[in-house]
């Protein structure tokens, strides 16, 4: 099955956002790992209902296998999301495919772990990406290259946002690709600041800084709030004119935004 994106019509490349966002009539909705109160976390089920609930971009987080091969899992350890123990990067992909996930309410399922790989060919490599990098090995030029060839394989790059809590991690891959759209998430700076194209300030930062997205816009940036449950905040978000909002349920989220806007 091809998974396509929401609203957009054709496929979207982050470096042309600006264009696309000023056809649509809100922002961009970004699946925060799909959907994951109700699916998996970053599993093809959870992504597939995402795009399915309107979803425009999904987010999802790269870990290395022992193998090398890249995977789509939030966590270092396989305890919380599986039904076995111990640290991801000792697992190789064949071991990590034989393991069950866990729904959000803590039942094992017979949904498996997907790889980037996988997740791109699901969406015919038309579905925009935001790729968190959680791995320490992204920090390597050879580990970054692994994922630049990958990306570029399936001509994904600039449909693919890098970002990270580490920016070694970021600046490591960009090193490598220059051309890869990068993003900065940032629990404590209050200024849009750097040169990162995208920018995922903690919510209550655009409280403390009521002009954050009005000063990122005269810098030419992209803003999304790092809030995965915005919908008691989206009329001010709405207010402030973000570009994106990150969701752990899409459908939730566009009818709020209708709401807000008295569809």
């Amino acid at each position: 099955m091809v998974l396509r994106a929401g609203e957009l019509v054709t496929p979207m490349n982050w470096s042309h956002f600006h264009a696309t966002r000023n056809q649509r009539t809100h922002p961009l909705i970004v699946a925060h790992r799909g959907t994951p109160d109700v699916q998996p976390e970053n599993t093809l089920p959870s992504f597939q209902l995402a795009l399915a609930q309107g979803a425009d971009a999904l987010e999802t987080d790269l870990r290395f296998t022992r193998d090398d091969q890249i995977i789509l899992f939030h966590d270092s350890t396989l305890d919380r999301m599986t039904n076995k123990q111990g640290a991801v990067q000792n697992c190789t992909l064949a071991e990590l495919k034989r393991y069950k996930t866990r729904s959000p309410g803590g039942q094992l399922t017979n949904v498996r772990i997907l790889t980037l790989i996988e997740l791109i060919e699901a969406t015919n490599a038309q579905t925009p990406l935001l790729l968190e990098l959680k791995d320490p090995r992204f920090a390597q030029r050879a580990d970054a290259a692994r994922l630049i060839e990958l990306l570029e394989r399936y001509d994904m790059v600039q449909r693919t946002a890098i970002v990270s809590f580490q920016p070694t991690y970021v600046a490591t891959v960009e090193a490598v690709q220059p051309a890869i759209p990068t993003g900065n998430i940032t629990l404590r700076n209050p200024l849009p600041t750097g040169k990162a194209e995208l920018l995922g300030p903690l919510w209550p930062l655009l409280y403390l800084n009521p002009f954050y997205v009005w000063w990122a816009h005269r810098l030419g940036k992209i803003v999304c709030p790092l809030d995965p449950t915005p919908e008691p905040r989206l009329r001010y978000y709405l207010r402030l004119g973000v570009d994106a909002v990150l969701t752990n349920h899409p459908a939730t989220t566009l009818d709020a935004i209708a709401q807000a806007q008295g569809k």
